[in-house]
């Protein structure tokens, strides 16, 4: 019967932060981030493990931007733009529906729709508010 060796989670997440720091334009790969927010989970530490999560919401959003603002952008500036190696983000923009010359190594965003937030005058505004105190006072 073979004794199994305690994994020693704090040693590993700094191996994995290393890794991180590391890799080549400061990206790692998936793997490297979804095992690092493992290991934020696990060892309860929130504030590292919300950071890390966030980088996925900025990086949507650099996809979106590039969606809106270029008709052609070549797949290294992309790449940087949206922190993800190059064949990475490649393989990211053609799952959108987005086209990819790869002898021109140039994308082709696809312009999508973005939803507007409805304005509403300040005067609209207090008007409601206004109707809503009287409501809660009556």
């Amino acid at each position: 019967m073979a004794v199994e060796e305690a994994i020693d989670y704090v040693k590993l997440g700094k191996e994995l932060e290393e890794q991180e720091v590391e890799s080549p334009g400061g990206v790692a790969t998936a793997q490297v981030y979804g095992q690092l927010l493992a290991i934020y989970l696990l060892q309860n530490d929130m504030p590292n493990a919300k950071f890390l999560w966030k980088k996925e919401h900025t990086r949507e959003r650099g996809f979106n931007l590039v969606g809106q603002a270029y008709s052609s952008i070549s797949g290294e500036q992309l790449s940087v733009f949206v922190g993800l190696p190059v064949t990475e983000a490649v393989e990211v923009v053609v799952a959108r529906g987005w086209e990819a010359d790869a002898q021109t190594r140039m994308i082709m965003p696809k312009k999508t729709k973005l939803l507007q937030e409805v304005c509403i005058p300040t005067e609209q505004q207090m008007a409601r508010l206004t109707d809503f105190v009287s409501f809660l006072e009556n």
